[in-house]
């Protein structure tokens, strides 16, 4: 009878805590529909390899599920790049063909990267791992797993939960920081949409010559921009309606799935419970916080300068969080004036920062890795 209950004792509290964490991730993606497909393996395999000698982890030379996963899917990058597929699937690109000086936002929207990158390397973290956990700021889950194990940064785990966790936090974190920036006049100003027409051949034309321009300046965002505009050129060929579909739901809705499990093999409580780890989520919020200003800024700044206005509100959209980022504009548009329909502008610096969140993360790896 004692050998049933042996196991009991090899159970700490710290595991007991990475349960709890566990529990709560759970509760988040089923009672407040928080990336359901993500949290809810994610919280789940936080349970599985912080129960005493699991097996879904390598003990000794038996090998763990979760750790052949994490070789085969995201050691190589191999999930998250087919994740971009997916979502390069589900991306319209026409919003930013036809306004292209949007791309600014998306560009302008990334600040917080590069800030956070300065701030957490004055912080003692090595560069590799400042690198990583500055790139949460671009609210690109995928994005922020290629970086960080690309760059092999010892806190993998933290990182994608602070990811995926701010950009299910959108609509809560955004709307305060844009009001503290902006007067209620520059929120209710309206921009014109004119929907004017892009032709076929531009939206075939656009993510090939995309990926090379991209490979160009950034060669090492090949990959991620590469995967994501082929999958966008799955979606605008016309030829190919069926894989476009299934990479825009079976195929993402699998690969998050398995992500969030094989992410779980970094949760274990020995290297998770730590104050590095509380350092790296405060971190990602002012990455997040700070691409928010950088945006928000950039359209008051373009104000002075053109008779044309436009409302700041949309450079808030630029990051990657594709599409809760325009949605929450929108919303806050209407909110101040309900003739103001800010979606379409704000859908496409929203796009715009899908592309430039892949290129930030790109010139990161450009400048460490030699």
């Amino acid at each position: 009878m004692g050998a049933i209950f042996q196991n009991f004792s090899n159970l700490t509290w710290q595991q007991a805590v990475m349960w709890a964490i566990g529990a709560l991730l759970i509760y988040l993606a089923i009672k407040k529909d928080m990336e359901p497909a993500l949290l809810l393996p994610m919280g789940f395999g936080a349970i599985l390899v912080n129960i005493p000698l699991s097996g879904a982890i390598t003990q000794g030379l038996e090998i763990g599920v979760l750790d052949v996963l994490f070789q085969g899917g995201i050691a190589n990058e191999l999930f998250p790049l087919l994740l971009f597929i997916g979502i390069g699937a589900m991306i319209d690109f026409e919003p930013l063909l036809t306004n292209p000086k949007l791309m600014l936002f998306g560009a302008a929207a990334q600040f917080g990267i590069f800030f956070t990158l300065v701030v957490a390397s004055l912080l003692g973290f090595p560069l590799k791992d400042a690198a990583s956990i500055a790139i949460i700021g671009a609210a690109d889950g995928p994005t922020s797993i290629f970086v960080a194990n690309y760059l092999g940064s010892n806190y993998i785990g933290p990182i994608i939960i602070a990811a995926y966790s701010y950009m299910s936090l959108v609509p809560i974190v955004q709307p305060p920081i844009i009001k503290l920036l902006t007067s209620k006049k520059e929120r209710r100003i309206r921009m014109e949409y004119t929907g004017s027409s892009v032709s076929k051949t531009t939206k075939i034309l656009f993510p090939i010559i995309v990926t090379v321009i991209a490979g160009l300046f950034a060669p090492r965002s090949v990959a991620l921009v590469g995967f994501l505009m082929f999958g966008n050129l799955i979606r605008e060929c016309g030829v190919l309606n069926s894989l476009s579909q299934t990479a825009q739901n079976a195929l993402a809705n699998l690969i998050t799935l398995l992500l969030g499990l094989t992410v779980a093999a970094n949760m274990q409580a020995a290297s998770f419970l730590t104050l590095k780890t509380l350092m790296i989520i405060g971190l990602g919020l002012v990455a997040f916080v700070f691409d928010t200003v950088g945006g928000v800024l950039f359209g008051k700044i373009i104000n002075l300068f053109v008779k044309k206005k436009v409302n700041p509100m949309i450079g808030a959209a630029g990051i990657s969080a594709f599409p809760m980022a325009s949605r929450v504009i929108h919303k806050m548009g209407l909110a101040e004036d309900k003739q103001n329909f800010l979606l379409m502008h704000a859908a496409g610096a929203n796009v715009a920062g899908q592309i430039a969140s892949v290129l930030a993360g790109g010139m990161l790896l450009n400048l460490i890795v030699k």
